[in-house]
């Protein structure tokens, strides 16, 4: 694993134990989100994901460990090249009411055995929210990829 970051940008990258197809669509598949999402928590909470896959199209996932604390997250699809690329908008609202828009570009490339996922995310209005980012975020994101595609393999 490797992480990189300028003060508005995370860059974080990954080797997953899968194809970059496999990668691309548990990245991207409802069904499997659902699934890895809170595949590592002892108590999963509520998850809910629904995702239109198409240029335009949506992806909304919102979560969180009770009804009144609930994360929502609404990416809008710019660009899909499965299972190379994807660039995303993505607007995210937290329990206390906070909202925050940036840009995602992820790539899956061969390597070796597996996948390297790297993940490059723009627009953070300060350093510790795209530090929290790295190191919650997108490592438990990374992590539970990982598991999902460990057992469904």
């Amino acid at each position: 694993m490797s992480d990189t970051t300028t003060p508005l940008e995370l860059r974080i990258s990954r080797m997953l134990p899968a194809t970059p197809e496999e990668v691309f669509d548990a990245y991207t598949d409802a069904e499997k989100q659902k699934i890895w999402f809170s595949i590592l928590d002892a108590r999963p909470g509520i998850v809910e994901i629904d995702v239109d896959l198409r240029v335009g199209g949506t992806q909304i996932a919102i979560w969180g460990a009770d009804p009144d604390n609930l994360f929502r997250e609404t990416q809008t699809f710019l660009e899909i090249d499965r299972p190379h690329r994807l660039v995303t908008e993505s607007t995210g609202s937290s329990p206390d009411g906070m909202t925050m828009t940036t840009r995602i570009e992820i790539t899956f490339d061969v390597e070796g055995d597996g996948t390297r996922m790297t993940v490059v995310q723009t627009g953070f209005p300060i350093p510790e929210i795209r530090d929290f980012f790295v190191d919650e975020v997108w490592n438990g994101a990374l992590a539970r990829i990982t598991a999902y595609l460990e057992r469904h393999r």
